[in-house]
């Protein structure tokens, strides 16, 4: 990572704000800001050059769910080392849920992480909590914490469990414009679950997790979203009938969104048994049957599911090397998002290179009101350069993350980021550590 206010980024290929990624054009950036678009485009002395060479670009991409850790749990992840992460996997803006410790409950905590990631190339966007110390009895000082840059409120690893106190927060949080992002989660019904409740858990002797737990939360806060007017986001959406309660709310004009992270709309519960108890492939929600799977992608292929995100979690190798019981719940998920969205979504035809940019660039801004970069003269750069067809294999050497908790690692993977830049900083997401 550079200081580079001054670049001319040659043979690109912008997607989105008009551009259809057919085209090489060159983008010119003076002092951090994009001052000219054009082919063919002649360096001047005060800047450096940059070839494409044919590659994608768009505007920054975006992570509404990531857990950088800090402060509290630096063994798993620093806010340096999980920006670093994002960069790698193109991102130039991620939110940050708050189970830290402290967590994320006072102004105080939400500008010291603000401070903590100023110099970073990536922006850090704190979510507050929902309630003080995540305990769900009482609710946190939100318009304090607004004012130090929190963008949203969650209680996050654990839902908003009384419904009260849900009904408060929305109305709250209704009057400064912000959403509640709720882990949807019925407790009484999903634990002890270690993995999705069905055929597979039965044969492995594992308590599991049904999918009810999640969809009757959701058709609670559903109700709240109705009844207060307030904006409900439904974090890590993964069973069928959870996506058909949200459509049908959108349906009847309910201020409700939804995200679903790629692991859900790639594996299935059938991993942990051929896997061998592999704590790596558990998460919570957790993984689901290839019917919740599909359910996925046609949610976000209709709509019904605005973004994309990957809900971030590092663990350190002794968490995670445990009997399957003991392990704690996550995987990181920044550095291979984008090739999961290429074999899952884009490659099978089912979006195009416009309508997945939408759910990574576009909407997780819009819902948590955050200017959307465009690739346009006089804007501020925030720009990601990216491929779709480059095969490259996710060893240990090319993770970011402090902690390597990855289903994907060893596997062969198609389609990555290049380079992001955005505050006037370049970087190569493919140079070594």
């Amino acid at each position: 990572m550079t200081d580079t206010p001054n670049l001319l980024i040659k043979n690109c290929k912008p997607v989105g704000d008009g551009f259809d990624g057919k085209k090489k054009m060159d983008i010119r950036i003076g002092n951090g800001t994009i001052s000219e678009i054009s082919e063919n485009l002649n360096p001047s002395d005060n800047e450096e050059v940059y070839d494409a060479k044919g590659t994608f670009i768009s505007g920054g991409w975006m992570d509404m769910h990531v857990h950088f850790r800090e402060p509290g749990f630096e063994h798993k992840e620093t806010i340096e080392t999980g920006c670093r992460s994002a960069m790698f996997g193109g991102f130039t803006e991620v939110a940050c849920m708050p189970n830290t410790k402290p967590a994320i409950h006072t102004r105080d905590v939400v500008e010291f992480i603000k401070n903590k990631s100023r110099n970073q190339l990536v922006e850090v966007h704190p979510i507050g909590c929902v309630t003080k110390e995540r305990a769900g009895k009482s609710i946190a000082e939100m318009a304090d914490m607004q004012k130090g840059g929190a963008v949203a409120f969650s209680d996050d690893g654990d839902p908003v469990y009384n419904s009260q106190v849900m009904r408060v927060a929305l109305e709250y949080s209704s009057m400064l414009g912000v959403p509640i992002i709720n882990h949807e989660e019925d407790l009484d019904l999903s634990r002890p679950g270690h993995m999705h409740e069905g055929a597979v858990s039965t044969r492995l002797g594992l308590d599991g997790t049904p999918s009810i737990a999640e969809e009757a939360m959701i058709a609670r806060d559903i109700l709240l979203a109705e009844f207060t007017g307030g904006h409900v986001h439904v974090a890590h959406i993964s069973t069928r009938k959870a996506v058909d309660l949200v459509r049908k709310a959108k349906a009847d004009g309910i201020n409700v969104t939804t995200e679903v992270c790629t692991h859900h709309f790639d594996l299935t519960d059938e991993e942990v048994e051929r896997r061998k108890f592999d704590t790596n492939v558990k998460m919570h929600p957790p993984l689901r049957t290839q019917d919740d799977v599909d359910a996925m992608i046609e949610g976000l292929v209709d709509g019904t599911i605005e973004v994309i995100c990957t809900d971030h979690a590092p663990h350190s190798i002794e968490e995670k090397e445990v009997e399957f019981i003991y392990a704690p719940n996550g995987i990181t998920g920044l550095d291979t998002a984008w090739s999961i969205c290429v074999k899952r979504l884009l490659k099978p035809g089912l979006l195009s290179l416009e309508q997945i940019l939408e759910k990574l660039v576009v909407k997780p801004r819009e819902i948590l009101n955050i200017s959307v970069p465009q690739i346009k003269a006089g804007n501020k750069a925030n720009l990601t350069l990216f491929n779709t067809d480059e095969e490259w294999v996710y060893s240990s050497d090319e993770v970011r993350s402090k902690s390597k908790n990855s289903p994907y690692l060893g596997e062969t993977l198609t389609g990555r980021a290049i380079a992001v830049y955005n505050k006037g900083r370049f970087s190569e997401s493919t140079l070594r550590n």
